[in-house]
């Protein structure tokens, strides 16, 4: 018999290792013990060489659903085995630096215990155990215990805590274990009060089917939901919560009345039964009127929470399960938070006395023809940490501060970088508080002080005013960090490029970004690494009439680009078409002066409003856009999945400016000649498409490298990413794309933070 001290690290605590370590020591006749330390969960097991290696090699093979390892290693134990069996010895105290576990989805264990008239959680709403349930969502501090989460006010009976003592049962150190008897309670109430109701669950169905709009507390923060199927609802749900066109998320059953109104491909049913459980888009068949206008896509998940498998198993067919807020505000979290703002949304409130401490919109995801893709990054996922490549073991503690939308923050150490959950738009004052409470809670969190602070270049952003702040307070380095060279590195940083083999071509595409030389840039083609980029090709810089007025309303952009194209002559070369009726009441004229004076009317290299434009042209969001990529969005579901044969053409210079007169004289041709618009919307982008293959494989033969990085916020639009990646790759390129956060805003503070964090200090 010998001795082998084994360490795992990873999502290792929380997530049921210790009694799994337990279950296998024993099933293997192993003698020894295993604890939480500060660097994961350590072994100390004795049994003969083969018992040793055949347990190490389980370990790896088969942990805990919500568990994942990062390293293994063993050492050599000479101290002679314990006289007993093998033991759960008590925690070594000290900082935790393994990972917080994303709350998770209910397990089929717990739905079983739920559905099971003689079990004692038979339709208890808040049945978990260490494979599922909440965990971000309800934490306050480390270590992970139930001290220092919101279960704290809830004593368990016995019953639960002869589960949560019990290294045999799956509820073992489950820290939010509760049941009828001890736990949280569900309530429903009206406008006139709490509503008296055997089943406060069944209430709430049957007032759903009748119409009726409930704001329901879920696991980390409030829905607002309605039948999806009832227009009507729909439609009174957008009004009162001034929503015109921004699509809603749905939840369904099962995956069988989900293949009722859309395609499912098994990729995406395996993806909306992850235990993240995100949204998913899928292609709709038969539409839901009101739920996602202008869209080919919808938003669709599962119950991922014991409350929500009730509901759904009482009503008639899909919900819509939209954010529970007032437009533009954060998720709302609180129970008098959500009778006061969702007082004129709702008819009714589905709450519960479990505190929301960490608020946590779904994650939404999309299933591309190279595996699943992250379009937002929260519950579910979050905060599940990017492994980097080994370089990064010995860099500085570094927070990187994100943009303004889709905000996120990013804190960098020990290698390993840890992005929090999507925040939103910082430029309301509620979300530019949750994003300083998180930042510090992080910070706890991970025990990470950061020497260094990383920014946004555009010194009017938020965030990158709260970066500065904190890095005068505490003394770190401040480094400022151009916009889309850090969506490059962010993508470099995902899949553990070498810093000294780092070097790339990378295609940002986005709305806005400031550049180096103090314009706006957005549509970039650069050549660089961690350290370094050039800029060596970008769209021809248009005027944005209005400045801010430019991106909410389309038809502005069109105006500057037919102006960029046709110079004064842009009327006449429009007259007949569409477009000419449609601009017939808009103030033109002042546009033209504003752009020949430069007055309010700054230039921008932006891919996001040059889709604008075309969307414009074709009517589509054509007087304003009602949220971010309205207009993209329905420019590339018009197209419907049908790629045209061939593409506008697009003008580059040697100068590596890429131009759109050839592709306005052609797009106008078409409208005069009565093409359909699903065809010019298909030419336009196919035609795109070609003009960038080119020009990103021209400046990677002149850079040398092979290796091309897509990025940015446009790259969202499936259709470009897929005739990019398919006319790269046929080229011999290798292509980067973004897997594990957002190819948007919400992914830029990885590559922020792993920037900042390579940067020489210079002071």
């Amino acid at each position: 018999m010998i001795g082998r001290q084994i360490t795992v690290t990873g999502r290792v605590q929380g997530v049921g290792f210790r009694p799994f370590i337990w279950r296998l020591a024993h099933d293997a006749g192993l003698k020894g013990h295993v604890l939480n330390d500060g660097s994961g969960v350590k072994i100390a097991a004795w049994g003969s060489q083969t018992m040793l290696d055949d347990f190490q090699r389980s370990i790896a093979q088969s942990p805990p659903t919500l568990a994942r390892i990062e390293g293994v290693t063993a050492t050599r134990l000479d101290a002679p085995p314990p006289a007993d069996g093998f033991q759960i010895a008590h925690s070594v105290s000290g900082h935790i630096s393994t990972e917080i576990t994303p709350d998770a989805a209910t397990c089929t264990a717990c739905l079983a215990d739920m559905r099971d008239p003689d079990n004692r959680r038979f339709g208890y709403l808040f049945t978990n155990c260490t494979h599922c349930g909440p965990r971000l969502s309800i934490v306050t501090g480390i270590p992970y215990d139930r001290a220092q989460t919101s279960m704290r006010t809830f004593t368990m009976c016995a019953d639960c805590q002869r589960e949560y003592d019990d290294p045999g049962d799956r509820r073992f150190h489950a820290q939010p274990n509760a049941c009828a008897v001890c736990g949280p309670k569900v309530w429903l109430e009206d406008a006139q009060g709490p509503v008296a109701s055997a089943d406060p669950v069944a209430e709430t169905a049957q007032r759903l089917m009748r119409g009726q709009i409930v704001a329901i507390k879920g696991i980390g923060g409030f829905h607002l939901a309605c039948d999806a199927t009832d227009p009507d609802a729909v439609q009174r749900l957008r009004a009162r919560k001034n929503r015109q066109a921004k699509p809603f998320a749905i939840m369904a059953q099962d995956l069988a009345q989900i293949r009722t109104f859309c395609d499912l491909s098994d990729a995406e049913a395996e993806l909306l039964m992850t235990p993240g459980a995100p949204i998913v888009l899928l292609r709709t068949h038969r539409p839901l009127p009101g739920v996602a206008p202008g869209l080919d896509r919808i938003g669709v998940m599962l119950p991922h929470a014991p409350l929500h498998h009730l509901l759904m198993a009482q009503v008639d067919g899909p919900l819509v399960m939209t954010s529970g807020n007032r437009s533009h505000l954060p998720q709302t979290t609180q129970n008098d938070e959500a009778r006061g703002t969702l007082a004129r949304i709702a008819n009714a409130w589905l709450m519960h006395d479990r505190d929301i401490v960490n608020r946590l919109d779904d994650s939404l995801m999309r299933v591309d023809h190279g595996g699943p893709s992250i379009l937002r990054r929260g519950r579910g996922l979050a905060p599940a940490p990017i492994a980097l490549h080994p370089a990064f073991a010995d860099v500085p503690p570094t927070l990187a501060m994100g943009a303004e939308l889709k905000s996120t923050f990013c804190l960098l150490g020990n290698g390993r970088a840890i992005p929090s959950p999507h925040i939103g738009d910082l430029t309301t004052p509620q979300t530019y508080a949750d994003f300083r409470t998180k930042i510090a809670l992080f910070q706890n969190l991970y025990d990470i002080a950061p020497e260094v602070i990383a920014v946004d270049l555009h010194p009017d952003y938020l965030s990158t005013r709260w970066g500065a702040r904190l890095a005068k307070e505490t003394g770190a380095r401040l480094v400022e960090v151009q916009h889309h060279h850090a969506h490059m590195v962010s993508c470099l940083a995902e899949h553990q490029v070498a810093p000294e083999d780092a070097q790339s071509v990378g295609l940002i595409l986005d709305g806005t970004g400031l550049g180096t030389d103090g314009t706006i840039w957005g549509g970039e083609v650069l050549v660089g690494d961690y350290h370094n980029f050039a800029r060596k090709a970008h769209f021809q810089p248009i005027a944005l009439p209005g400045g801010e007025k430019a991106v909410r309303e389309p038809w502005r952009n069109l105006v500057a680009h037919l102006i960029a194209a046709f110079g004064p002559d842009w009327v006449q070369r429009i007259a007949g078409t569409p477009m000419s009726q449609m601009l017939a009441d808009k103030p033109t004229d002042l546009i033209g002066q504003m752009i020949a004076q430069g007055l309010n009317a700054p230039l921008a290299s932006s891919a996001g409003r040059l889709f604008d434009a075309v969307a414009a042209a074709l009517g589509l969001a054509f007087d304003q856009q009602y949220y971010e990529g309205q207009a993209a969005m329905e420019l590339e579901a018009l197209i419907g999945g049908r790629a045209p044969q061939g593409g506008y053409s697009v003008a580059v210079s040697d100068k590596g400016v890429i131009s759109w007169a050839p592709l306005w004289t052609a797009l106008i041709a078409d409208l005069e000649a009565g093409v359909d618009p699903a065809t010019i919307a298909g030419r336009f982008h196919v035609g795109l498409a070609d003009v960038l293959a080119e020009t990103v494989a021209s400046v990677a033969s002149e850079a040398r490298t092979g290796r091309i990085v897509l990025s940015g916020g446009v790259m969202q639009n499936r259709f470009l990413l897929h005739h990019l990646t398919d006319r790269l790759r046929a080229q011999g390129l290798t292509v980067l794309r973004h897997r594990q956060l957002p190819a948007n805003d919400g992914g830029l503070s990885l590559g922020q933070a792993c920037i900042a964090a390579l940067s020489p200090d210079d002071r």
